[in-house]
């Protein structure tokens, strides 16, 4: 092999590493990497009715769909909150190369140890086993009438507001009326 082909090789196993990385790795932190497509994001936050006066939580904020277009389109405060180092490091470079860049503050944790009583919007494309999770944070620190916008995948208890089979996206307006345990069939966030 020549030193040129031993670089080339290298450098694909390099890509192929980080790619590998960037798709699967998010696994050992609890969900696969999947981007929201576009037209769920728009209807998501169409949904949501989002304004400047609104503070947006996005939890696995992945490589910033979502972050980036309310605070550029809608002029909202984004809370953008990831797990995984490298979406992370993409959403940093992302929001300082970029505009709204005063509009949107990156969280690098776990978002069972958030705070959501300033969140006026919420948005999660999560497996259900984290959307039940964060059902009983949601009904204990969401202020009424804060908006949680779903795609993908239910918040088990409640009921939607609005679902959108076209773009698989669940709205919740938050009532403050609680939910039944576990598999309770009426809603929280009617």
């Amino acid at each position: 092999m020549t030193a040129i082909e031993v670089e080339v090789a290298l450098a694909l196993f390099a890509v192929a590493a980080a790619t590998g990385y960037f798709v699967f790795a998010s696994f050992v932190y609890g969900a696969g990497y999947q981007p929201t497509p576009r037209a769920s994001v728009a209807m998501m936050l169409r949904l949501a009715e989002v304004t400047p006066h609104d503070t947006v939580y996005d939890l696995g904020a992945g490589t910033g769909a979502i972050v980036f277009r309310a605070a550029r389109t809608f002029r909202a405060r984004v809370v953008g909150v990831e797990v995984e180092p490298i979406r992370m490091l993409v959403l940093r470079l992302r929001r300082r190369f970029g505009t709204g860049a005063d509009r949107i503050t990156l969280h690098w944790g776990n978002l069972f140890h958030l705070d959501y009583r300033t969140a006026t919007v919420v948005t999660a494309f999560l497996w259900p086993g984290a959307m039940a999770r964060l059902r009983p944070k949601f009904e204990s620190e969401l202020p009424v009438g804060a908006r949680v916008v779903s795609h993908c995948h239910a918040i088990p208890g409640w009921t939607p507001t609005t679902y959108d089979r076209a773009t698989d996206v669940y709205l919740y307006r938050w009532t403050g009326h609680r939910a039944p345990p576990e598999d309770g069939v009426t809603a929280g966030g009617t």
